[in-house]
């Protein structure tokens, strides 16, 4: 007898609907980070590039047994409050894993904690975060988890980059600190002392200034204080609307600064504001940028985003986060939660700029790092424009991850391995 003939016509429906379920299942990857206020723009643009990614795995045949990966969104409003009913609405919705860090170091913190919190108490049904812009080196250390994966270059690893390219740069010699005001803003700031300071013993830091982020509409004040300092250079982790406005007053004030940056030069309008001023250098790091000769495949796949959705490529990080995830679930051989994360210990993929490693110590990705300034396109050193302008990016130097590494004082409670 054959199963069908065993089957009455309503266990058959049930047993095909059943079938038909598993089908259709999916693993759900729920996107937090602001898609509201100020830096909305930023949150959509972030939410885009994932989105690209998550297709690029589905486009070659998804998860192991052809499961498809799904995207949900959520807006983090920039707080850490609201990203934890995030956090709880996407685990109700089925979420397996977290991507966040465009609303900063406080809020991820806080998505961290509240999965932590969910995980313990539900075992089988524990929640990753990957963390893809957020780089607070203590998400990284102290305050490290299991459940937490940084696709970013931390910032001790930017700062780093950032104070070997000033070693050879005779001409910054007084250098003021303008940041925003919370934890990684007095990070950025501390790390530029630090270690630029010991790259460059002679040179000067001049002043020192902390702001409200997202509230200052008008930064001439805090511009007059930097030029009355004498400052050539300013050290500031400003981002979004607080690096486009400061640029404006400086420009406004005819003030030829030299800013540098762990990632402002990526987020929307601040080239278009470079070009605008038509004063100040903005040198930035990245693991890549537009038009950079030494990663053609980003280049390319930077070109055939903006083909298919018509707005700018923002980061192979961002894009490639989903895919790296991915990796590990095949690696894993499964979707379970425990079993991914340490798969994902240890991981190297062969991303668009070069082989990356996600450190097994603290689940630091160790990836390459691109300081590069703002700059009028050239036909050499800057072949393409950039926000419909004619600057782009001018490569002034590469790292790589392995050499920008730092120690890490992560000390990570660990699950036992199922199976």
């Amino acid at each position: 007898m054959t199963l069908r003939n065993a089957l009455t016509p309503l266990s058959l429906a049930a047993l095909l609907a059943s079938g038909a379920a598993s089908a259709q299942e999916t693993y759900k990857l729920a996107y937090i980070d602001p898609l509201s206020g100020p830096f909305a723009n930023v949150g959509e643009l972030m939410l885009a590039n994932v989105r690209y990614g998550v297709d690029e795995v589905n486009a070659a045949g998804g998860l192991p047994g052809g499961v498809k990966m799904e995207l949900l969104q959520f807006d983090s409003k920039l707080s850490a409050q609201e990203s934890q009913s995030a956090l709880q609405a996407a685990v109700d919705r089925g979420a397996r894993a977290i991507v966040t860090g465009g609303s900063g170091s406080s809020v991820v913190a806080a998505i961290v904690k509240g999965a932590e919190r969910w995980n313990q108490r539900n075992p089988g049904r524990e929640v990753l975060v990957i963390n893809h812009s957020s780089i607070d080196p203590e998400l990284t250390g102290k305050n490290c988890s299991f459940w937490h994966f940084q696709t970013e270059a931390n910032t001790a690893m930017k700062m780093k980059a950032i104070a070997n390219f000033i070693a050879r740069t005779p001409s910054v010699k007084k250098v003021y600190l303008l940041n925003q005001d919370y934890a990684h803003g007095h990070q950025w700031a501390s790390y530029g002392k630090d270690m630029v300071g010991a790259a460059r013993p002679d040179i000067q830091f001049v002043g020192e200034a902390f702001h409200p982020t997202g509230r200052v509409k008008d930064f001439a004040p805090y511009v007059a204080n930097i030029k009355q300092s004498g400052a050539d250079a300013v050290i500031t982790g400003n981002w979004g609307q607080d690096m486009t406005l400061l640029l404006k007053a400086a420009g406004d004030a005819g003030y030829n600064l030299r800013y540098f940056n762990h990632s402002a030069g990526a987020v929307p309008g601040t080239v278009l504001a470079v070009s605008q001023t038509q004063l100040g250098q903005l040198t930035w790091v990245a693991e890549w940028h537009p038009g950079q000769a030494e990663r053609p495949q980003a280049d390319a796949l930077a070109k055939a985003y903006q083909a298919r959705t018509g707005s700018e490529y923002l980061a192979p990080r961002i894009e490639f986060s989903p895919l790296l995830l991915a990796a590990a679930i095949r690696k894993a051989g499964s979707t379970d939660s425990v079993a991914v994360a340490y798969a994902l210990e240890g991981l190297r993929y062969e991303s668009v700029v070069g082989p990356v490693q996600m450190r097994a110590d603290d689940h630091q990705l160790l990836l390459p790092q691109v300081v590069n300034t703002i700059a009028p396109v050239d036909g050499k050193r800057v072949k393409i424009g950039w926000e419909g302008t004619q600057f782009g990016f001018r490569t002034d130097a590469v790292y790589d991850g392995l050499a920008l590494a730092q120690p890490s004082a992560c000390k990570m409670e660990r699950p036992a391995r199922k199976g």
